[in-house]
């Protein structure tokens, strides 16, 4: 079992590691008001085609590297009773 609880905090470390980084490097995606003025459409090409782009990657990798960091979490804090 102890061996199963250093597994866990060091791929926690890694995966904490690599969602700041991700996070620091994304772009922001801040519209603002304007958009809400302007009513900007997201039915053109590069919306729809965002996801296979290096920012929608980088998004999904890091949705994911969230959801993972929550669940290693959860798991050490079950193993790790206080």
């Amino acid at each position: 079992m102890q061996v199963v609880k250093v597994i866990l905090i060091i791929v926690d470390i890694i995966v904490c590691l690599a969602l700041i980084v991700l996070s620091m490097i994304q772009s922001k995606e801040d519209e603002g008001l304007s958009s809400t003025i302007t009513g900007s459409s997201s039915n053109n090409f590069f919306e729809q085609n965002k996801g296979r782009t290096k920012e929608g990657k980088q998004k999904r990798w890091t949705i994911i590297l969230g959801i993972t960091f929550a669940i290693i979490s959860i798991a050490l804090a079950v193993i790790y009773p206080i």
